[in-house]
Formats: C-alpha cells, sequence, structure tokens
C-alpha cells in the first residue's frame, strides 16, 4: 500500500506528467482509490500493465504536490458521506468505531482528569 511508503513519485501516464497513487493495483483496488479520488476533485490518470502473471494497474493524479500519505494522515480527503478518509478506510480494512481509551471513562465516570492535577497549567512560565 501507499501509506507504507512516504516517498513522492512523479511519472508520466499517457504523456501527462503526475503523482503516481498506488502501483500494482487489482481492478477492484483501482476502481476504490479512482472513485475517493474523483469524489475529491483530483483528475486520475490510470496505466494498466500487462505481465505474465496477469493484469496490473497504476493510478495516479494530475496534481504534482499531492502525496496520498500526508492527504490521509492530514484528514484532507473525504468520503461520499462526507466523513474523513481514514487509514483503515483508505487502507480497506475493518474500522474501529470506538477508540480504546475512551472506554476507560466509560467504565470509569469518576475518573480523575490528568488537569485536575495542575491547578495552573501556565504556572511553569511565572517568573517568581
Amino acid at each position: 500500500m501507499a501509506l507504507k511508503n512516504g516517498k513522492h513519485i512523479i511519472k508520466e501516464i499517457n504523456g501527462v506528467l503526475c503523482t503516481i497513487v498506488e502501483t500494482g493495483l487489482t481492478k477492484e483496488r483501482r476502481d476504490f482509490l479512482k472513485h475517493i479520488l474523483q469524489i475529491n476533485k483530483f483528475e486520475v490518470l490510470e496505466e494498466e500493465i500487462v505481465a505474465e502473471t496477469g493484469t496490473t494497474y497504476s493510478i495516479g493524479v494530475n496534481d504534482l504536490v499531492f502525496n496520498p500519505m500526508i492527504a490521509v494522515y492530514e484528514r484532507s480527503l473525504k468520503r461520499d458521506d462526507g466523513s474523513v478518509v481514514t487509514v483503515a478506510f483508505w487502507n480497506q480494512e475493518e474500522e474501529e468505531m470506538e477508540l480504546p481509551y475512551f472506554e476507560y471513562r466509560k467504565k470509569n465516570p469518576n475518573a480523575i482528569l490528568m488537569d485536575d492535577f495542575v491547578s495552573n497549567p501556565w504556572a511553569f512560565r511565572t517568573i517568581g
């Protein structure tokens, strides 16, 4: 997956210089990423690579400063319903709806916040 590699690769696809989003894709993965990028108003270019082992695809966008890793972690890509594209959604993994650190608060509603221990958070900046 492209999010495991932070490199920004620029290549020419169909005579147009573009940023490569991912390479070695299946048709289903290509369609999934193409749909996400088109929702976010990117012009998607694709290249079909025919090899002995099968057909794979490469997709890119014509925006040369676009980096998929930064866009996903920056939370700037949106889905169909307007929600944010997360890393799990980009990688087509199952998303966890609840984060583990919220479970502690649910099980212990009287737990003290860390901020309660610091009476004045700006005390370290005062000069005595």
